[in-house]
Parts: structure tokens; sequence; C-alpha cells
């Protein structure tokens, strides 16, 4: 099982999350790549460490919306959004090559992950703009998200993702985070879904019903208080259950 965490989410002077700590606990770093949040400086830094740590990188892509974290839906046209998640996937792998390794997946960061569970015309743009730049890139993303289904059903290789400090509705997405108790931060249930996760594939959905989640990566966002210290009681507690620990890609 992928251990992952958003990286590099602050901006000039502005830091959030301890990028360098996840950097140590990870195997997969969803790096900003500075619509959402990020700048090249916090690019490049994140890219040389993870490069250093052997932590695979990845591109969190999302709206053009600095203010709003990348947490406020956009309704932007499709061919806007192709070439505005091509633009991404190209600036980060510049600081990736610069490194000394590459980008190895695309990950739709906050609302556009949202938007994508469903919306065949977003999913569609990011589906168009993996396929321009390199077939070879993993497309990360909700299980039963329409993404994943368009992303397969062309051609490209998918790993669905799970998130072990998130509430799941019953259908499997994501309970809004202004919805009360949508972020777990308690350790003991956030290491308790990881581990049931990666060995029965299940999640308790808000409401108490089962959720099966196809996962081959967990994520703790580093933004969620106490991000570092979450994600390596998760490490922990999936190497003490015989869960290997390992990248999806390379």
């Amino acid at each position: 099982m992928d251990l992952n965490a958003d990286l590099g989410e602050g901006f000039g002077r502005w830091t959030l999350g301890d990028d360098e700590a996840l950097l140590g606990v990870v195997t997969s770093a969803n790096v900003a790549c500075g619509f959402h949040a990020g700048d090249p400086s916090i690019m490049h830094r994140v890219c040389r460490t993870a490069a250093a740590c052997g932590v695979t990188i990845g591109a969190q892509v999302g709206y053009r919306d600095l203010v709003g974290f990348g947490r406020r839906f956009i309704d932007v046209e499709p061919d806007d959004l192709r070439a505005e998640v091509l633009y991404q996937v190209g600036a980060l792998e510049a600081f990736a090559r610069a490194a000394g390794t590459r980008v190895a997946y695309v990950k739709p960061h906050g609302a556009l992950s949202n938007a994508v569970f469903s919306s065949e015309r977003q999913a569609d743009a990011i589906v168009a703009a993996v396929r321009l730049y390199d077939r070879d890139l993993v497309v990360l993303g909700q299980p039963a998200s329409v993404l994943l289904q368009l992303a397969a059903a062309a051609g490209l290789r998918v790993v669905g993702e799970a998130f072990a400090d998130r509430a799941y509705r019953p259908d499997g997405a994501l309970v809004d985070r202004r919805e009360p108790g949508a972020v777990l931060h308690d350790e003991d249930e956030v290491t308790g879904r990881a581990v049931a996760l990666a060995i029965s594939g299940h999640v308790v959905a808000l409401d108490g019903s089962p959720v099966a989640v196809d996962a081959g990566s967990i994520c703790v966002h580093g933004d969620t208080t106490g991000a570092v210290r979450l994600v390596r009681a998760v490490r922990t507690a999936l190497e003490q259950a015989d869960v290997d620990v390992a990248p999806f890609a390379r």
C-alpha cells in the first residue's frame, strides 16, 4: 500500500505543513503546482527533497484559486481546464527533472477532485491533458469516480486513492469539508481506518454503512492538524499489520 500526503502547499512567505518531516515518512508526494498553492521555489525544494528521500513525485493539479486554496468549485471550460492541467504538470516536471527524477502521476486537488467524481466534462479534460503530455503517467483518484472510469477507458493506468483522515458518504464520495465530522483528527480512528482500508478495502461511511474502496494509495492531508504525527502513526500501524508500504509508481 502506498502512503501519500499533499505537499508544497505554502506560497511565498506563507508556510503550510511540514514538508521535510512528511517526506521522511510518505512513499508518494502530491506536490502543489502553483495554482491552488505552491510557487517555483517551493516546488524546487520539495522535488529536491523528495528525490533525496526516494519519494515518488505526483502533480497535484487544481483550479486556479490561490485565495480559496483550490477548495472552491470553478466551472472551467474543458479546453481551458485541459490547458491548465498541462501547464501545471509541465511546470512540476521541470523541477522534478532538475532534481534527477520525474513526475510519475497526476492527482486532482480539492474542489477539482470533488468535481471529477461525477462531472464527465471536467474529468475528460484531465484525461485529455494526461494523454497529451505522457500516457505513462498514472491517474490517482477516488475509486468510484468518473475520472478513473474515463482514464481507464482511455488506456491510462489508474490507481484508487483512499483517505484516512476524511469522512465518506455512502456513495463513496467524500463528505463536504463544510459539514460536521468531515475531517478526522483522532489518531486511533485515523490509523484504524487506514489499516481497514489496506486489509479489507472497506471504510465506514458517516451514516454507519460500509463502503467498498478499491485503493492502492492512502492519503493523509498535509494541512490536517497534527499531520506529521498522524502520517507516522498510520505508517507504523500499517507496518505492524504486515502491510508492505511502498509507492505505486516510480
